[in-house]
């Protein structure tokens, strides 16, 4: 992780810590208001289902894609309102403070919602008059939530699919900028929640039109906080069970002034975004960060995913609980050196790298799998790079010229975008799908081959901090751009210390 002044909290992390007595209180309250609050908000919940594939039934397809207009919408839209807010008021969620004024169509198209804590923060949709909002494809096919989607005429998206995000945008646009012809929209512009210690980086998608937007804040004020639901910590149930088991929760919606963005910004959505997200932290008073979810934790350097939580650190973690020393360890990663080299084998199932590592059993060779990829298999030269680069096992110059190697796959002294892709992705351990921007600087510097991978590296002033600050090689900093001396880490003890973790890293 990326050595910064003032550095912020892990915002992916919630632990609720309670007191003897609030663990008391919450288990004597639970045990009467969990199932009675559930099953009331269940009830309402369920009564939803048939109101909401009423609203456009005996429509046409096409009609389906225009937005609800007559009786269908005044009729059965009001009463969604009213069925929404009983929801939460069965969840404990007796009051609902405002602040501000909610813009209204023409003057902001998007309410840009922030931070986004749980599924609790649908809660705002009753507030704001139920606007359209944007959810994931596969949504769609749930009960009961599948008829609230069509109900609201959400714009819907497969993450996995390319053309299906392009088609989202298109959508977005055209609705947001109808003038009037639809709803207003929704966003939850990070993307996915977090413990609201921070904003994480704010995703476009809110701002590709280039329209004004609400920021609209909320603001959590029970204590303790048992709402986040991040991902690490506290679990849906969790959060649910220790909110429903106080007396009653609070939350207040606090509308902002409605952003209207420059010349610039209608031409850049990254800038418009950033600076709504640097506007609405201030307002919250909390760091504005670049950190994001990838499906992991991360934090961004140019277009690079640095994890905040390194693979290569938690592989150690596992290493060290089944009795691995150092030497050892160092050991294994020279076998696996051995066998990329030869070209033996790369690509290893569990099973596999259970024998690799010389485990007894293969639940930790499993999980470390996992760490590194989603498939069944995993690449070792990845293992090897990642875990070696954090450990400090070679000097920088072997690291590079090592990763140069593996992934020049032409074998002609220069790297391809995809070349540079893979080889950076087994450095930082995790995938490094954007590269289009460090290939660039690159290239810029004359052939992209080993020697010039080397000098961006060790001078390029943002990618150099891959070196400096996030695998904490030494000797840089004083300008020395041509390794580390005599193949040594500088007396950096190999860069490993008790537990595998280096005490100049600052942990998550």
């Amino acid at each position: 992780m990326l050595k910064n002044k003032g550095q912020t909290a892990h915002p992916f992390i919630h632990e609720v810590n309670l007191t003897a007595l609030q663990r008391i209180q919450g288990l004597v309250l639970g045990v009467f208001l969990f199932p009675v609050r559930i099953t009331l908000a269940v009830l309402f919940f369920l009564l939803m289902w048939p109101i909401a594939r009423l609203r456009l039934a005996g429509l046409p397809e096409s009609r389906r894609a225009e937005p609800v207009r007559g009786w269908r919408r005044w009729l059965f839209h009001h009463v969604m309102v009213f069925l929404s807010r009983a929801v939460f008021f069965c969840v404990g969620f007796l009051w609902v403070r405002v602040k501000g004024r909610q813009a209204g169509l023409k003057e902001a198209p998007v309410l840009a919602v922030a931070p986004h804590s749980s599924f609790l923060d649908m809660l705002v949709l009753s507030v704001t008059g139920l606007p359209i909002v944007v959810s994931r494809s596969e949504n769609a096919k749930l009960p009961v939530i599948g008829a609230l989607l069509e109900f609201n005429q959400s714009v819907l998206v497969s993450r996995k699919d390319p053309e299906s995000r392009k088609k989202c945008v298109s959508q977005i646009c055209e609705r947001v900028t109808s003038d009037g012809h639809w709803p207003q929209m929704l966003m939850f512009p990070e993307g996915t929640t977090t413990n609201g210690r921070a904003l994480i980086k704010f995703k476009p998608g809110a701002f590709v039109a280039g329209v004004p937007v609400q920021p609209v804040l909320l603001h959590y004020c029970s204590q303790p906080d048992t709402v986040r639901w991040t991902w690490k910590g506290l679990s849906w149930l969790g959060a649910l069970w220790h909110t429903t088991s106080q007396i009653y929760s609070s939350i207040t919606v606090e509308f902002l002034p409605v952003y209207t963005p420059s010349a610039e910004e209608k031409q850049n959505p990254e800038l418009y975004a950033e600076n709504v997200q640097k506007l609405m932290a201030r307002a919250l008073g909390v760091p504005a960060t670049d950190y994001m979810m990838e499906g992991f934790p991360v934090q961004k350097l140019g277009n690079l995913s640095l994890p905040l939580e390194p693979p290569a650190q938690e592989t150690l973690r596992l290493l060290h609980q089944q009795g691995f020393s150092k030497s050892r360890v160092e050991s294994v990663m020279k076998d696996m050196i051995d066998s990329c080299h030869s070209g033996e084998i790369t690509m290893v199932t569990a099973d596999q790298l259970t024998t690799v590592l010389g485990l007894e059993e293969k639940q930790t060779a499993a999980k470390i799998c996992s760490l590194y990829s989603k498939d069944d298999m995993v690449d070792l030269r990845q293992i090897c790079l990642s875990v070696s680069a954090v450990s400090g096992f070679w000097s920088l110059e072997s690291l590079i010229h090592t990763a140069f190697m593996w992934f020049d796959t032409d074998a002609d002294g220069q790297l391809s975008a995809e070349d540079l892709s893979s080889l950076m992705g087994a450095l930082l351990g995790i995938p490094q799908r954007s590269i289009t921007e460090m290939y660039s600087a690159l290239t810029s510097r004359g052939q992209p081959t080993e020697a010039s991978l080397r000098d961006i590296l060790l001078t390029h002033p943002t990618y150099r901090k891959v070196i400096t600050e996030y695998l904490h090689f030494s000797g840089l900093e004083d300008g020395n751009h041509n390794g580390l001396p005599n193949g040594k880490t500088n007396g950096n003890n190999n860069g490993i210390y008790h537990g595998y973790r280096t005490t100049n890293r600052k942990t998550d």
